[in-house]
């Protein structure tokens, strides 16, 4: 089921990825917040844009969309 405001991507095998963020909490237990995408939209968690400061790649193996950040640090 797709959803017309979240964020899409169709990679070179003609799949559909959704970009989706959650904030999680790391063992020592400090706060992260991670993207990931989704083959599915996950209402809750998804995401209408690409965050500014990161371009979205694909992983030549798998196809799988991945985000990394842009421009120089």
């Amino acid at each position: 089921m797709a959803d017309a405001g979240a964020f899409s991507y169709t990679n070179k095998k003609g799949q559909t990825y959704y970009l989706h963020t959650r904030e999680v909490t790391l063992k020592n237990g400090r706060k992260q917040t991670i993207f990931f995408f989704a083959r599915d939209v996950r209402p809750q968690y998804a995401l209408q844009a690409v965050p500014a400061g990161y371009m979205v790649m694909e992983t030549e193996r798998t196809g799988m969309p991945v985000l990394k950040r842009s421009g120089k640090k």
